[in-house]
């Protein structure tokens, strides 16, 4: 649950944030007539947002079960690729993603009244769909474990909250430091999707389409049960596993580790500042 809060909240606050940007740029340039638009487009993209995981959730259920785990593994895995990308952009872009919108409003403004509302839908529109994506795969990692309606809840509430943040931010209510905010759920979420991604390509050996489903690595089930509060908590938070294979640690440790490495170096290269140039030494002139 805590797991789909986070994923819940840091996209949505990215959406929130850009429609913040949208209406409080048409505010400002006295251009309200066109609000209307923005609306739209923002409604068309929840409701292909809507519509998208529920055909994540309930499409695969009259597949065969080896068709299930093979569907269920590509779509991790190509959840984690899209967090990833969505992880580094928003971090390299944060500070100029308003400058960003502003200039594709006022382009889609000049162009037929269609075009704004199709910028504003895939402007939240693709926080959406990834956001749909991801949850859908945190919480098939996660089958299993405790109340089925739980990881819903956790992402609801996310959203919720960042909703909230947004409408604060909005009204200058708020502020807090987005680069660092970013930056740390950032590097939270690239240990969540280490986890989709070590499922994913568990699930891929459920469907016998890669080997070694029954190589473990270890097994800590005896320490660690998987239905205890603890278990759970691991679970549902990391998609911790007490008997994972060869490849799924293989896997995890290959991703993580370059992965926030690459993410944390990154971040500590912004949030330096450059260094003064030394003052010019005068040149002797010849006498």
């Amino acid at each position: 649950m805590l797991a789909n809060y986070l994923i819940g909240l840091r996209e949505g606050l990215e959406a929130s944030l850009v429609v913040v940007i949208l209406i409080a740029y048409l505010v400002k340039s006295d251009r309200t007539n066109l609000l209307p638009r923005i609306w739209a487009g923002i409604s068309v993209a929840i409701g292909v947002s809507l519509a998208f995981g529920a055909l994540l959730t309930w499409g695969p259920n009259r597949l065969t079960f080896k068709a299930q785990e093979a569907l269920g593994g590509s779509l991790s895995i190509i959840a984690v690729g899209f967090v990833t990308w969505m992880v580094f952009w928003m971090a390299a872009h944060a500070r100029g993603l308003s400058g960003e919108l502003r200039g594709k409003i006022d382009a889609a403004a000049d162009a037929s009244w269609i075009s704004l509302v199709v910028m504003a839908a895939l402007a939240v529109g693709r926080e959406g769909l990834e956001t749909a994506l991801f949850l859908w795969a945190a919480t098939d990692a996660t089958s299993g474990t405790g109340s089925t309606t739980d990881p819903l809840i956790g992402a609801l509430l996310g959203i919720i909250t960042a909703v909230v943040m947004g409408y604060a931010f909005y009204k200058g209510v708020l502020k807090i430091n987005l680069s660092k905010f970013f930056t740390w759920t950032g590097a939270i979420l690239i240990v969540i999707a280490a986890g989709v991604l070590a499922y994913g390509f568990h699930d891929l050996q459920e469907a016998s389409i890669l080997p070694g489903i029954s190589n473990l690595a270890f097994d800590i089930s005896s320490t660690i049960d998987p239905n205890s509060w603890f278990g759970t908590l691991l679970k549902g938070t990391f998609n911790f596993q007490p008997d994972p294979t060869w490849l799924q640690v293989g896997a995890w440790l290959v991703y993580l580790i370059p992965t926030m490495t690459i993410f944390l170096a990154r971040a500590r290269t912004r949030a330096t500042p450059p260094a003064a140039s030394p003052a010019a030494t005068p040149t002797p002139v010849a006498h």
